[in-house]
């Protein structure tokens, strides 16, 4: 197929564009081309690479028009943030491409009710990133469910992998929370730390991708969960870490305002963000109807991420 690729040198794309070339597809990979892939791949050598600015042609209502003009057989979408921005592509590819997949979140779904929590149950975002994905993907579906869109909707977790920092134990992106693990001084949470988070490997969402373009008949009008097998609690990710350092946990909990030391306003943010969420999604059904099997439980995909960063000086144990 000819395939066009919407923000493909992120983190998932790294490893998507790669599955897609050796498949034999065509690609054609748009994005604003001020970054290159986390990884070196030779398939990148194959793949047309075009620049364009989605929210300056959005703002022209150019955008949609401009993908249409590739003749696509199948779009991926992995920036695509708003029902607005949906719309405007939905509209310039009707009746024009066999399969469009978006990127959605498991962040539609607002606080955890029943875990593991199913594509159908409690979307009720409560953040702006989660309402505009949540109300994205209501509209998506909509049109493929009533309009006969061939569009699928895939939501990652926690997205992990070698080039960037995982979502640490403490909910938030500070790489000092691995460093104070590595060296065995104390960690304080919060709360109990038995709020989840629910990562999973880029590579994963990249098979999640490919598995739906080649189960159309079963992905077309559908939304699935892309994450690990399972989630993890605070508490239990916190104690994996510093085994890999060979240290025993220093872990304080309910810990008052001491928690905060040594984190920005925006650590302190996510870290709350994070907990009120507490992500355990379901992957039955991706498993069910697109043989989604990932490779990486969330501690080996952290693990590999970790290893990264050390190599990198970014964790310093």
């Amino acid at each position: 197929m000819r395939i066009v690729m919407i923000g493909g040198t992120g983190h998932v794309g790294t490893y998507l564009v790669p599955r897609l070339v050796e498949a034999k597809h065509e690609v054609i990979c748009v994005s604003r081309g001020e970054s290159e892939p986390y990884q070196f791949h030779s398939a990148w050598g194959q793949v047309q690479r075009v620049t364009l600015n989605r929210e300056t042609e959005e703002r022209e209502g150019k955008f949609g028009k401009r993908i249409q003009e590739f003749e696509a057989d199948a779009v991926i979408d992995m920036i695509c943030f708003t029902p607005a921005s949906a719309r405007q592509l939905v509209t310039a590819l009707r009746g024009r491409v066999q399969h469009l997949l978006v990127c959605g979140t498991i962040w539609i779904h607002g606080r955890s009710s029943q875990v593991p929590t199913e594509e159908s149950q409690n979307c009720d975002a409560f953040e702006e990133y989660g309402i505009q994905k949540e109300q994205m993907t209501a509209y998506l579906l909509d049109e493929a469910r009533c309009n006969r869109m061939p569009i699928t909707v895939l939501h990652p977790g926690h997205i992990v992998g070698p080039g960037w920092v995982p979502v640490n134990p403490l909910g938030n992106f500070n790489p000092q929370v691995f460093t104070t693990l590595a060296r065995g001084d104390e960690l304080a949470f919060p709360t109990l730390g038995m709020e989840t988070l629910h990562h999973v490997h880029a590579d994963d969402v990249a098979q999640a991708f490919e598995h739906a373009l080649t189960h159309w008949s079963t992905a077309v009008g559908e939304d699935f969960h892309v994450t690990s097998g399972a989630a993890l609690t605070l508490r239990g990710y916190a104690e994996a870490v510093a085994s890999w350092f060979g240290q025993e946990p220093n872990l304080k909990f309910l810990a008052g305002d001491e928690w905060k030391t040594g984190l920005s306003a925006t650590d302190i943010e996510k870290t709350w963000e994070h907990l009120e969420h507490s992500p355990n999604c379901s992957i039955d059904k991706a498993r069910k109807l697109l043989d989604y099997q990932p490779r990486y439980t969330s501690l080996a995909a952290i693990y590999e991420a970790l290893q990264w960063l050390i190599q990198h000086e970014v964790i310093l144990p």
